[in-house]
């Protein structure tokens, strides 16, 4: 761990008022959380002050590129934002260095050479998939056991049957499907295919969008073709055009990316019990990042300063987490989860993940720890971690909509380590429901966040009422944690599970 400065001011006296309110005692195999008096803190963690902060991060992204994405200026500018602060409110800090490759994509175009001349737009029309190759290529198009109609069910490319026949140097045309994209990819690599479409599967999914243009990854190594994916519309027309011919030409360069996670340790609490808290600090390049997740650390570092302002001294040690990479595939949590050792591993009672929580048209997300509504669930103690938000959200009368582990944050290393895990969510690019909007309010038929990874993810980009809802629970979850040292069992595995199918990783789908 690459150590930047570290501050070791005590964080204050225990504040009186901030007491356990109720016996808690764990019946196998019921488990629940204790309640804590979390009042005074929900009270100091104010909108105001998480505005403060999402304030600052706009002016940095506005001084340096409009954006604050990893390796970049404006992520060291955010990383010494949060860092000054905590360091003066009198936590621990730490940084962590990590370096990763990216690849970075140049020029790129995809045109129709026959039966007539059509070319399409890059990000609107078709997309690079993370770790395709690049190349320049012009041949006919083989269609591959496509399904247009109906539900769209299809296993097109899972099977190298799906190849058999298939001419050496054609580009390929794969539905989406049921498997995942590296899969499909390589497949069509094996039959010779000198590049790879995959368009949208043309279904509904609730909360995915199933019909338009998507971004994708085929995750290590990088493929010696270029595969790009398109939307459904566009690849049902390819599909059913007769001596259709493409140019598809991806330039693609890896670059080296250096980049840091930044911690705040509470100096105070059990190290065998610690509770991580964490958000990703880095946006996207397209934009300065401002709920994507500028909202969950804003919400995140309020938190903290609040804690310390009134002397709380946790029965457990609190790690806030600034994560970065997040964007590039969760790079950033996951290698910090990769370094901990067995022992580490045993100590880290449980995550609590915070990304994108000020979403304009937003629903109130909880992360389904024990699966009983999505069939998905965390390691042992993640229901727990569920109903403490839940229970929360019906205590101030307002409502909230499980949502499943799909891999698409950082949650991801802690649970594949065994770590139990949880969080909020407000919403990406997903559509919101009628039945949705007649619960939360919004917009039916519209996306939950319209400007999810876009140039318009600014200031004005967080609804503070929403913000001002999230940032109390995540007062409360994280206090309640904090204070108590049996609410969660299972956390002594310090193995890994392993056992989600995951369907993302971060902001790319897998399949």
């Amino acid at each position: 761990m690459n150590t930047r400065t570290r501050n070791t001011t005590r964080i204050g006296a225990i504040a009186a008022s901030l007491a356990v309110c109720g016996a808690f005692a764990i019946a196998t195999p019921a488990q629940a959380a204790p309640v804590v008096d979390t009042r005074e803190l929900r009270d100091a963690v104010t909108v105001e002050g998480v505005m403060t902060h999402l304030d600052a991060l706009q002016a940095i992204a506005d001084a340096n590129g409009d954006n604050r994405a990893a390796g970049t200026p404006g992520h060291v500018a955010s990383l010494d934002y949060m860092q000054g602060l905590l360091d003066a409110a009198g936590y621990d800090t730490w940084t962590q260095e990590f370096t990763y490759e990216r690849t970075d994509f140049g020029a790129s175009a995809l045109q129709q050479t026959a039966p007539n001349a059509v070319d399409y737009v890059l990000g609107v029309d078709f997309f690079p998939m993370d770790f395709s190759g690049e190349g320049d290529v012009t041949a006919s198009v083989t269609v591959v056991d496509v399904n247009l109609s109906g539900d769209h069910a299809t296993t097109s490319g899972c099977e190298a049957a799906d190849f058999v026949g298939f001419p050496a140097g054609d580009i390929a045309l794969i539905q989406r499907g049921t498997c995942n994209f590296s899969v499909k990819a390589d497949n069509a690599i094996a039959a010779g295919a000198a590049g790879v479409i995959i368009f949208n599967q043309g279904n509904v999914v609730p909360g995915d969008d199933r019909l338009g243009l998507f971004g994708g990854t085929l995750d290590p190594p990088v493929r010696p073709i270029p595969v790009v994916s398109a939307p459904y519309a566009l690849g049902a027309e390819w599909a059913t055009t007769d001596g259709l011919e493409l140019r598809l030409n991806l330039e693609a360069e890896v670059v080296q990316v250096t980049t840091e996670n930044l911690f705040a340790d509470t100096p105070t609490g059990r190290t065998d019990r610690t509770v991580v808290v964490g958000g990703h600090l880095d946006s996207v390049a397209e934009g300065p990042g401002i709920n994507d997740n500028g909202s969950g650390t804003a919400a995140i570092l309020e938190t903290a300063l609040a804690m310390a302002e009134l002397g709380i001294e946790p029965q457990n040690r609190v790690r806030f987490a600034f994560w970065s990479g997040e964007e590039d595939g969760l790079i950033g949590s996951s290698y910090y989860v990769s370094q901990l050792t067995p022992r580490e591993i045993k100590d880290t009672a449980l995550n609590l993940n915070f990304d994108m929580v000020g979403s304009t048209n937003a629903v109130n997300f909880v992360y389904d720890g024990d699966g009983d509504a999505l069939g998905v669930s965390g390691p042992n103690g993640s229901g727990v971690i569920e109903d403490v938000f839940t229970d929360f959200f019906g205590s101030v009368g307002e409502p909230s909509e499980p949502t499943d582990f799909d891999g698409r944050s950082d949650y991801f290393g802690f649970i594949e380590a065994g770590i139990p895990a949880g969080g909020l969510f407000t919403g990406a690019e997903g559509i919101k429901s009628a039945e949705q909007a007649a619960i939360f309010g919004g917009t039916a038929g519209e996306p939950y966040d319209p400007c999810y990874h876009a140039a318009c993810d600014d200031i004005t980009n967080v609804d503070e009422d929403t913000l001002d809802l999230m940032a109390d629970a995540i007062a409360h979850a994280t206090l309640t944690f904090a204070e108590t040292t049996s609410a969660v069992n299972g956390t002594g595995k310090g193995k890994a599970v392993g056992q989600i199918d995951w369907e993302f990783k971060g902001n790319r789908s897998l399949r």
